[in-house]
């Protein structure tokens, strides 16, 4: 093999290896979050990216209803819940 070849080699399997470890987990990662805003429902419990637990009273579009405590309840983005949690 001359050098040019060794090159375009390394190249490629440089590139094989940036997909496995950064781009095809963050792509799961992507679904993942996807499938879990879907999955969404009044009266589930949930936790947000601030850290507030709650419960879900209302999903209008991509604003969600969230009952932090007995009467107060929060508007908080869709994309804004990080887990839900089992009841």
């Amino acid at each position: 093999m001359n050098q040019s070849t060794i090159t375009i080699v390394y190249f490629a399997v440089l590139v094989g290896v940036f997909y496995f470890l950064i781009i095809r987990p963050q792509q799961t990662r992507q679904r993942d979050a996807a499938a879990l805003l879907a999955s969404l429902a009044e009266g589930d419990r949930v936790v947000t990216a601030g850290g507030l637990f709650g419960t879900i009273r209302a999903i209008g579009g991509d604003v969600v209803d969230i009952e932090v405590a007995d009467g107060i309840v929060v508007k908080v983005a869709k994309s804004a819940i990080a887990k839900k949690l089992e009841t």
